[in-house]
C-alpha cells in the first residue's frame, strides 16, 4: 500500500475523458440507477441476459439494456457504456440520456397519476452542471496539494457526478454565469462580504462562551476599505455574507431602507478566503465552517437556514454535549462536529418581528473546525470522494489503496467499519439519536500510510432526536424548533440503516469490490462481523437483531420522493434484499460479471 505521501502528496495521473464517463452516460446511468432501485426492481421487472441488464417500464411499454461492468450483492450494480431500447422488429436501438428522461417521466406518471411539470428541466439541469464539471476538470484533475488542508479540500471539490441513485444530483437553480465562482466542482475560493450591523437588529445564539468568535475575528478584514484602523464601528456587530447570496438580497427594500439609515454598513468584500465544500453553501477558510443561506435550489430543496435550524443547531448542540462525550469517551475514533452559534439579520418587519426573508436569508451557522476533534497526524478526507464510483481525485479508495491485494483491501475495510458503525449504533440505541452517515456527512481521518485512524459526523440539520428518550428536553423548546428536531423510533432507525448501510456503507464497499470483485461476499461479511460484534458487547436489540437475520434495508426513494415533490423528511423508502443474513453470505460465490 502506498504512502499517503505518495497518493496524496504528489498530483495523481490525471482524470481523463477515457476513464469518465460523458454527462451523457452519466445521467442515463443515474436514472437507470433510480428506476432499477425504485420501480422496475421491486415490480420484477429485470433481468440479466449475456452481460446486460434489462429493464422493463412496464406501464410505458419499454424495454432497456445497458452493458454491465459489474453486479452487486445488493442490486446497486455497474453500468457501461449507452442505454438502449428494444425495437419493434426485436433489435436494440441506442437512447439518449434526454429519452430516457422521457420515458421515466412517462412512466412515474402512468404510475402515480402525479404531473412533475419540473422534472425534466431539473434533469438537464443536472446535466448541465456535470457538463461543466467535466469541462473544468478532465484532463487536470483535482490536485490534492502537498498538505493536510489541501488534501481534505480537493476531496471536497471532487464530486463531479453526485449521488448516483437520486435522478437530479446535480441539479441547481440561479444564475447559470454565477455558478462557476461559487461552485465546489470549479474549484471555488472567494472572499466573503461583510456587513457591519448595529447590535439591536443582530439575531444571534451560543451554545458556549466564544462560540461566535469565528465571525468576529478581524484578521480576515485585512483588505476591507471603509473599515477605520481595522475596527468594526462601536454599536456595531460584524456579519459575514456569502456574496452570491447579497447579490440575490441586495434589491430587498428593508435592507436597502437599513443601508441608508446607516443600521447596516456595507463593508464590502475582503478578507480570508473561504473554499466552497461539496455542500455548495457550506465554506471552510482552513480553521473554521460557515454554513450561509442560499436562495438557491440544489437537489430537491431551497439551501436556506430556516429559524428553526438556526435555533435548533445551537439547541442540538447544547441537548448532546452529554451523549457525544460519552461516544467519544467509548468510541475514542470518531467525533462530532457541533454547531454552537448562529448569527443573522433581525431587521422589524410590517409587524414588527423580524422579517423572516432577511432573517433566513442571512443565517449563518458556525461550525467547529476540524482541528477542534481531528486526532494529530492524520488527513481527513470526505468519505463521498473516496467511495466515489469513479476516481476524481488523490482521495479515491482505488489510490489510497494502490496495488494493495484483497487481503490488504480488507484489512483497510475492517479497520474503517470498526471506526464507523458502533458510535452511529449506540448513538441510537443508548441516546435515542438519529445521526445522519450518508457520504456527504462523514470526512475519513486517515494516518500517513492512508489507513482509517478517525470518522468524524457533520451536520446536525439531519440529526433527529426520537422522542422517548428527550420528551423533558423536547418540551423545554418551543415546537417550531422540537419539531423538526424529532423522528419517531422507527423512522428513525429507517434513517440510521439507510444512511449508514445503504448510502454508506454500500457505495464504498462497492468501490473497494470495482478493485477486488472476487472480495464482494468477504466484504459484506466485515459488515456483518463488526454489527455482530457490537450485538455481543452491547447488546443486540430487536432491531439489530433483525439486520442480522438479513431483513429488507430501507432504501430512501430518492426518484420518487423528487417526483412527488415531498419534503426530505416524508420520504418513503423502498425495502432491498439484504447481502446481511449469515446463509445468504454463506452461500454466495463471486458474482463478477
Amino acid at each position: 500500500m502506498p504512502s499517503l505521501t505518495e497518493s496524496l502528496g504528489s498530483t495523481p495521473a490525471p482524470a481523463t475523458q477515457a476513464q469518465l464517463p460523458s454527462a451523457d452516460e452519466a445521467v442515463a446511468h443515474t436514472l437507470l440507477n433510480c428506476l432499477l432501485r425504485e420501480v422496475s426492481g421491486p415490480e420484477r421487472q429485470t433481468a440479466f441476459t449475456d452481460g446486460h441488464l434489462l429493464l422493463r417500464l412496464p406501464r410505458r411499454g419499454v424495454l432497456l439494456r445497458v452493458a454491465l461492468r459489474r453486479t452487486s450483492l445488493l442490486g446497486a450494480h455497474r453500468f457501461s457504456g449507452p442505454v438502449s431500447e428494444q425495437t419493434a422488429d426485436g433489435g436494440w436501438s441506442e437512447v439518449d440520456w434526454r429519452r430516457l428522461a422521457e420515458y421515466t417521466q412517462d412512466e412515474l406518471y402512468l404510475r402515480t397519476g402525479v404531473r412533475n411539470d419540473e422534472f425534466l428541466e431539473q434533469i438537464d439541469s443536472s446535466h448541465r452542471t456535470i457538463a461543466a464539471a467535466l469541462l473544468v476538470r478532465t484532463g487536470t484533475g483535482a490536485t490534492p496539494g502537498d498538505t493536510p488542508v489541501a488534501a481534505y479540500l480537493a476531496s471536497e471539490q471532487s464530486l463531479l457526478f453526485g449521488h448516483r441513485f437520486h435522478p437530479t444530483p446535480k441539479a441547481r437553480t440561479g444564475d447559470a454565469d454565477s455558478w462557476p465562482a461559487y461552485a465546489p466542482e470549479a474549484g471555488a475560493v472567494f472572499p466573503l462580504r461583510y456587513l457591519a450591523v448595529r447590535e439591536h437588529l443582530i439575531a444571534e445564539e451560543a451554545a458556549e462562551p466564544g462560540a461566535l468568535d469565528p465571525l468576529d475575528r478581524l484578521d480576515r478584514l485585512d483588505r476591507l476599505d471603509r473599515l477605520d484602523g481595522g475596527d468594526v464601528p462601536d454599536g456595531y456587530r460584524l456579519l459575514p455574507v456569502h456574496p452570491w447570496q447579497y447579490a440575490m438580497l441586495r434589491e430587498h427594500p428593508s435592507l436597502g431602507a437599513a443601508l441608508r439609515r446607516g443600521d447596516i454598513l456595507d463593508l464590502g468584500l475582503g478578507g480570508r478566503p473561504f473554499a466552497a465544500t461539496a455542500s455548495v453553501r457550506t465554506l471552510y477558510d482552513g480553521e473554521s465552517f460557515l454554513k450561509f443561506s442560499l436562495n438557491v435550489r440544489i437537489t430537491n430543496c431551497l439551501r436556506k437556514n430556516a429559524s428553526y435550524e438556526l435555533s435548533g443547531a445551537v439547541a442540538l448542540t447544547r441537548v448532546l454535549g452529554p451523549a457525544l462525550a460519552d461516544l467519544a469517551e467509548r468510541f475514542p475514533g470518531s467525533a462530532v462536529l457541533r454547531e454552537p452559534g448562529y448569527r443573522s439579520l433581525a431587521l422589524p418587519g410590517h409587524d414588527g418581528t423580524p422579517d423572516r426573508e432577511l432573517l433566513e436569508g442571512f443565517g449563518v451557522i458556525v461550525r467547529e473546525g476540524l482541528t477542534r476533534r481531528l486526532l494529530p497526524g492524520t488527513t481527513p478526507l470526505l468519505a463521498a470522494t473516496v467511495a466515489d464510483e469513479y476516481p476524481t481525485s488523490g482521495a479515491h479508495i482505488s489510490r489510497l489503496l494502490g496495488d494493495a491485494d484483497a487481503q490488504a483491501a480488507l484489512d483497510w475495510w475492517s479497520a474503517y467499519l470498526r471506526l464507523l458503525a458502533p458510535p452511529v449504533l449506540a448513538a441510537y440505541f443508548d441516546h435515542g439519536l438519529v445521526l445522519e452517515p450518508h457520504l456527504q456527512n462523514v470526512l475519513i481521518c486517515v494516518d500517513g500510510d492512508g489507513m482509517p485512524a478517525q470518522v468524524l459526523f457533520r451536520d446536525l440539520e439531519g440529526t433527529k432526536l426520537v422522542p422517548e428518550h428527550h420528551a423533558q428536553t423536547l418540551a423545554a423548546l418551543s415546537p417550531e424548533v422540537a419539531g423538526p428536531m424529532t423522528y419517531d423510533a422507527q423512522r428513525g432507525w429507517d434513517r440510521v440503516v439507510y444512511c449508514l448501510l445503504v448510502n454508506h456503507v454500500a457505495e464504498l464497499l462497492a468501490a473497494l469490490a470495482d478493485l477486488h470483485p472476487h472480495a464482494e461476499p468477504a466484504l459484506w461479511a466485515a459488515v456483518r462481523g463488526t454489527l455482530q460484534a457490537y450485538a455481543d458487547r452491547y447488546g443486540c436489540p430487536p432491531p439489530l437483531a433483525a439486520l442480522l437475520a438479513g431483513v429488507p434495508l430501507p432504501a430512501k426513494a430518492n426518484l420518487l420522493t423528487r417526483w412527488e415533490r415531498k419534503a426530505d423528511r416524508e420520504a418513503r423508502y423502498v425495502r432491498l434484499p439484504s447481502p446481511l443474513g449469515e446463509d445468504i453470505l454463506r452461500h454466495t460465490t463471486g458474482n463478477t460479471r
